[in-house]
């Protein structure tokens, strides 16, 4: 087999860049380890930047996503007894993010795919590229018991934080960067209607909560949890009762309850990988970085990632523009690590990090009554939250 790109992962961002690479006549193949049914079961993010929508619709996969999709211009803070409204529209001049599942967005995708007639294998074995510091790199991997080599000019690693693209850069060629948060996330899905029509962040003296949806008939809520803390030891009964008592009075009499779809504990942490490249290996999305959730970040990065990947294969097969190569990696990370600071930032501030009242904690509270009492601290939020402008190729 042979092709100019190999893709290394079906997630949301392969088939992103599959499909922009597509529409422009770069050839490209996928392969990914899982079945389709398996990627399209994993719950995952659904507020997208206005970055990512004005992507997805340049990727021609844009029709359900405007049909069913909500747009959103502000997020609001529960603190304590407080409540603050983030008017994203007004302080960004009109800018908004999209509530549109993750897997919503990869059902698109895999539907584009398929209609152009786009090569993804799945249920992949050993995936393992080889000679990427030459100009004829190639991934062999195992499918049916037999074993197939796929010839490229390039490989994305779309791989995830797991996938074996980071891991098939020699030791020593790359530095990683990483913090480890002393808790998790507890998230419960349910078909019910949400709580609030905007999302709400929850800081309490019980620990964060999160009150988020996917639609206007079903809800996404998390709760921030010990390390120790195991998803089956929360009921659905515990789980809501919690919920209950970390959002605002006038919410939680309102909150409507009731069997979860889908429950699982995630932990924290900030990661970056630099460089994000090797020979002809680029690497993409989770397989470079992982941001806290709480800043809305993880899936809208990849999507970047992607935006800058797709214009420099562009520029390479067009214009001949190969001298672009070495610029992916930096280009990436000046905006990976602004959202970086944003995601701890926001982290840091809403999160409980001590059972006593202690210096950290009052400086929780400093930061908050500042930012939140400041039209230029919320407009810092309002900025970061719609998304920073993509960098530019240089």
């Amino acid at each position: 087999m042979k092709t100019q790109v190999a893709i290394i992962g079906a997630g949301p961002s392969g088939l992103l860049l599959g499909q922009l690479l597509a529409r422009q006549g770069i050839d490209n193949v996928i392969l990914e380890r899982r079945s389709g049914e398996y990627v399209l079961s994993r719950i995952r993010a659904g507020v997208l930047e206005q970055g990512m929508v004005d992507l997805l619709r340049e990727a021609g996969v844009d029709k359900r996503m405007d049909e069913e999709g909500e747009v959103h211009d502000g997020v609001e803070l529960a603190l304590d007894k407080r409540r603050v409204r983030v008017d994203l529209a007004g302080l960004t001049g009109g800018k908004t993010v999209m509530v549109y599942g993750q897997t919503e967005v990869t059902r698109d995708l895999m539907e584009a795919r398929e209609s152009i007639g786009g090569t993804t294998i799945y249920e992949v074995d050993n995936v393992q590229p080889h000679d990427l510091e030459t100009d004829r790199p190639y991934v062999t991997f195992e499918k049916d018991g037999e074993t197939h080599r796929l010839d490229c000019d390039y490989v994305a690693g779309c791989d995830g934080f797991h996938g074996i693209s980071r891991k098939s850069i020699p030791e020593g060629r790359i530095k990683e960067f990483e913090k480890v948060y002393p808790f998790g996330w507890l998230g419960l899905l349910a078909d019910t209607p949400p709580v609030a029509e905007e999302l709400i962040y929850a800081r309490h003296a019980r620990g964060f909560a999160l009150c988020s949806m996917r639609s206007s008939t079903r809800s996404r809520y998390y709760l921030q949890v010990g390390l120790d803390e195991k998803a089956e030891e929360w009921s659905d009964e515990r789980f809501w009762e919690e919920l209950k008592r970390r959002i605002p009075d006038d919410l939680a009499e309102k909150l409507v309850t009731g069997p979860s779809i889908e429950k699982s504990i995630a932990p924290l942490r900030s990661f970056v990988v630099e460089p994000m490249q090797y020979g002809r290996l680029f690497l993409v999305g989770d397989a470079a970085h992982i941001v806290p959730p709480t800043g809305a970040k993880g899936l809208n990065l990849a999507a970047s990632d992607v935006n800058t990947l797709y214009r420099l294969m562009v520029k390479v097969y067009q214009e001949g523009r190969t001298d672009l190569i070495p610029c992916y990696s930096a280009t990436c990370l000046k905006r990976i690590w602004k959202a970086e600071r944003f995601s701890w930032w926001m982290t840091s501030m809403l999160h409980k990090f001590s059972e006593e009242e202690d210096f950290n904690t009052r400086m929780q509270q400093a930061e908050l009554d500042y930012v939140t009492n400041s039209e230029a601290g919320l407009t810092t939020i309002a900025e970061n939250y719609v998304g920073l402008a993509y960098e530019p190729l240089e």
